[in-house]
């Protein structure tokens, strides 16, 4: 990984999307074994904080849908 991580931006700030992308580059960084394993410890770590962000948004819009369904949305039947 190119970007120091001090320079990223605040896992928190990232929508869905930036933050799986990021993940999906984190992992790839660690399979390439190209770092100290302090580096690789700190890139694990951002990871496991990415995971944890997107589990929490996935969460989130599982709530919001379910509030919607729930709200009378659930006879829906899109028109063949």
């Amino acid at each position: 990984m190119s970007t120091p991580l001090s320079n990223l931006p605040p896992i928190d700030s990232l929508t869905y999307e930036q933050a799986l992308a990021e993940l999906e580059t984190l992992v790839g960084s660690l399979e390439s074994e190209q770092q100290t394993l302090t580096e690789a410890i700190a890139l694990f770590e951002r990871g496991q904080a990415l995971a944890q962000h997107c589990v929490s948004l996935l969460d989130q819009a599982e709530l919001k849908v379910q509030q919607l369904t729930s709200s009378g949305l659930t006879d829906f039947t899109p028109a063949e």
